[in-house]
């Protein structure tokens, strides 16, 4: 998931809203050690990769741990605040996330699970980083629990509202190989692709 302007507002509002229970709420106390943390390519729309479903991750491996480094740096550089293993072509059940203004919050979601509290449907103007230069309101449910797994592999339980509660269903549907985009009308939809088709021309 991309920032911006609209989202760095919000996320202020909405800092006093996030509610975490459970083992570290998948903080990632030691991400940054990996001094040899590489920044992936980001997929951007309308590549059919991003339609694949991610798989479980069967075992937290120190692959995996290297992965999710490589995914921070990715996400960081990108100027994101969450980023699904999706987006980089790694199609494994792994999101990181950070939406602290100063990058001092990374959380890592290892086969996460989500769990509806509150039926109620909030609208929050939503970018991505796979479809860049675009925000668009997209309305999900505002509060729900999470259960996932950290870079440890230790289970955890999260209950969240507002933008954390919109960032992890956002980046669970990269998961589900599905985007923000597929929200809005077929004809936004055709716009965003179109523009996005004649970018990826003029820089080839």
């Amino acid at each position: 998931m991309s920032e911006n302007t609209f989202c760095a507002a919000r996320r202020r509002i909405l800092a006093n809203r996030i509610t975490v229970r459970g083992f570290n709420g998948g903080t990632a106390t030691n991400k940054g050690e990996n001094q040899s943390a590489m920044i992936r390519e980001i997929l951007e729309y309308p590549d059919p990769r991003l339609r694949t479903i991610a798989k479980p991750v069967d075992e937290v491996t120190d692959d995996i741990r290297t992965l999710i480094d490589d995914m921070f740096e990715t996400m960081y550089d990108a100027n994101g605040i969450g980023l699904a293993a999706t987006q980089i072509d790694v199609h494994k059940q792994v999101i990181v996330m950070d939406l602290s203004e100063d990058k001092s919050e990374p959380r890592v979601f290892i086969n996460p699970k989500v769990e509806v509290l509150d039926g109620d449907l909030e609208a929050m103007q939503e970018g991505c980083l796979s479809v860049p230069g675009f925000y668009e309101d997209v309305k999900r449910i505002e509060h729900c629990r999470i259960t996932a797994k950290d870079r440890n592999g230790e289970e955890f339980v999260l209950e969240a509202e507002g933008l954390l509660a919109v960032c992890i269903q956002h980046e669970m549907d990269h998961l589900n190989g599905k985007l923000f985009v597929d929200y809005l009308s077929q004809l936004k939809r055709s716009r965003i692709r179109k523009k996005l088709e004649k970018l990826h021309k003029q820089s080839a």
